[in-house]
């Protein structure tokens, strides 16, 4: 080689290098960049793979050997983003001209618990795998047999919080599993706020409450939140009003007060959360049988499987992508019975060649067709934006994720569709039959949204300091009791700690994404249904609780355009596309539920219900609080 060519072709190498603003021209800048980051996204995409195929493996195999290599494959990438978030940051690439190149480059630089030196990351992700550990493995005792402790809450204990009518017996499953999910669990709720903390500053986060928030990035978006949570809360009062008085006629006065917090071990869920299951105790018309979709599977002798492949023929309907034949091999839907697994249901994308799965322990019944199409709600939403760069594949807003397979779920459950696939009789309900079928899922609904709002309420005070750790265990009972008016069956003081006993909690998993996913799912089902030539205002027979879109390649194709960007756009920009709104707005959902609404107002000025309900008894009265909204 000519030794003069030497200093030219080192010339080359660095101006080709080169980052933005630095001398290289625009052509070479945009050339360079690109180039780096498609690199970099194909590294990242091995990296995730190996992640989530350690954590998956972990989650159908509760093993300490699981655990211990789970960490490690996590503590590996947190090292690669670290390196990768430099390179970042040194190319200047946050002031790329091209709006994707500083999109990329926001994202990659953040690091969240990645920021942390490894001892430290160590140590946090070792204490929430600790609770998840737990969670995943905590039995309780029989209240009929108090030698037998090998009762888990899925489905043991859930069953008889679902059947049990013994306030005693329901109490006892409710103290079982919150001390024994919960408590144990402190000093590592301890750890993983203290690191989580100091994640957040080494993200120039004000707290790890500013770090979750800022995934919907919007400034403003705690405040859309507090604002849309006040406009709702009448609904939700008329709802606690009329289920607490017909509580109370079922128990008694010694059990259910008239105008207090409602007892929340007699709701049919281990958390107050969703209400439906013991929805026999205050059925607005009882003499209207509920659509009764479990027998009717029962009878046609259904199996798991045909629950997921009714689920995937839906999506394939709308013209959207089929289950591949890996999601069959290597999902686990059922529970096995040689290992302990994560049961709670979740979904997966393994980041190669369209690998993605389902974790659950499915049964067939009315819950599960939900759970099952929720899920593949997940699934739809991976498999659509396989295509944009490993960093853009995710959602937009965190909200989104959780409310696509919901959309679908309101098709699903709806009569015209259970008509359509032959598990129900009639495709249309009378009036007292459809206020029936308004109130249930308003019990999952409606009764859901001040659960999900504490949840995260109540993590973002302790993130934020507001909350002194001695007053930890009491405030979050003072936060249910205040948003949701919902206390627990026994006292709880500080030597307990309930917190954990919630799976999301213990797994660090930002909540807000399921009160946001509730509000986004009825806009996006009424535009769906537009789309769909489902839904007209005014037309009875085109309502948005009878809006089945299966088989629209309209709304299809409308859904997929909504779902394939990922994140590479902000989720304002394709909100508007689809639903022609920029927020997150309760219209729709109100709208949708308005014919209960109007009945619950009538009725409970019939009755002479209380509504409202003031602070509960089973926490000191010298605890913190009233929090404000």
């Amino acid at each position: 080689m000519d030794r003069r060519l030497v200093p030219l072709m080192l010339v080359v190498a660095i101006v080709l290098w080169l980052p933005f603003g630095r001398g290289s021209t625009c052509s070479a800048s945009s050339l360079q960049a690109h180039r780096f980051f498609e690199q970099e996204n194909s590294k990242l995409r091995e990296r995730y793979h190996a992640e989530y195929i350690a954590s998956f493996t972990y989650n159908t195999n509760v093993t300490e050997e699981n655990r211990q290599a789970m960490i490690s494959a996590k503590a590996e990438g947190a090292k690669a983003s670290k390196i990768l978030a430099q390179a970042v940051k040194s190319g200047d690439y946050i002031h790329s001209e091209i709006p994707s190149i500083r999109r990329q480059a926001i994202m990659l630089q953040d690091l969240g618990a990645d920021a942390l030196d490894e001892s430290d990351y160590l140590e946090l992700k070792n204490a929430i795998s600790a609770m998840q550990s737990n969670y995943a493995t905590a039995t309780v005792c029989s209240y009929t047999n108090r030698t037998n402790c090998s009762l888990d809450l899925e489905p043991h204990i859930q069953e008889r919080l679902v059947n049990s009518r013994d306030p005693a017996e329901l109490a006892w499953y409710w103290r079982e599993w919150y001390d024994k999910a919960g408590t144990p669990m402190r000093q590592n709720f301890e750890k993983y706020v203290r690191l989580t903390r100091k994640a957040a500053h080494l993200n120039d986060y004000r707290s790890y409450a500013d770090y979750w928030l800022h995934f919907y990035e919007d400034a403003d978006f705690e405040r859309q939140l507090d604002s849309t949570f006040k406009n709702l809360l009448p609904f939700y009062r008329q709802i606690h009003g009329y289920v607490r008085y017909r509580l109370r006629q079922h128990y008694g006065p010694d059990v259910v007060p008239a105008e207090g917090n409602i007892p929340m071990h007699l709701l049919g869920n281990m958390w107050g959360q969703s209400w439906s299951e013991v929805i026999d105790l205050f059925t607005p018309f009882p003499e209207k049988p509920f659509v009764n979709v479990k027998s009717e599977m029962e009878r046609q002798q259904y199996s798991v499987r045909k629950l997921f492949e009714l689920g995937d023929q839906f999506f394939q309907s709308l013209g959207m992508r089929a289950l591949p034949t890996s999601f069959w091999n290597l999902s686990l839907l059922t529970r096995p019975e040689d290992r302990e697994v994560v049961c709670h249901a979740s979904a997966w994308d393994l980041y190669q060649d369209s690998d993605v799965r389902i974790k659950m322990c499915t049964e067939v019944d009315t819950h599960y067709l939900y759970v099952v199409h929720h899920e593949l709600g997940h699934i739809q939403y991976y498999l659509q934006y396989e295509q944009q760069p490993t960093v853009f594949r995710g959602a937009p807003n965190p909200g989104f994720h959780e409310a696509v397979g919901d959309v679908i779920a309101l098709s699903v459950m709806s009569a015209k569709h259970l008509k359509s696939i032959g598990l129900i009789p009639n495709g249309r309900l009378d009036e007292k039959s459809r206020i029936n079928e308004l109130f249930k899922q308003a019990l999952s609904k409606i009764a859901f949204l001040p659960f999900g709002y504490t949840m995260d309420k109540y993590r973002y005070a302790v993130f934020r300091n507001e909350l002194d750790e001695s007053q930890w265990n009491c405030g979050f009972w003072q936060m249910r009791s205040e948003f949701g008016g919902v206390e627990p069956p026994i006292p709880r003081n500080e030597s307990n700690f309930d917190p954990p006993a919630k799976y999301h909690v213990s797994a660090d998993v930002e909540y807000l994404r399921y009160f946001a996913a509730t509000i986004f799912q009825f806009q996006i089902h009424k535009a769906l249904c537009i789309q769909a030539g489902q839904y007209a205002p005014g037309d009875s027979s085109r309502t948005l609780d009878n809006c089945d879109i299966f088989g629209s390649k309209k709304a299809g194709q409308a859904f997929k355009s909504f779902l394939s960007p990922g994140s590479s756009r902000h989720w304002r920009e394709v909100l508007e596309e689809l639903t022609g709104e920029t927020e997150m707005d309760p219209a729709a959902l109100l709208e949708y539920f308005d014919p209960l609404y109007q009945w619950l107002k009538q009725e409970n000025s019939r009755l002479g219900v209380p509504l409202g309900w003031g602070d509960t008894n089973k926490i000191s009265s010298n605890c913190c609080g009233p929090f404000s909204t």
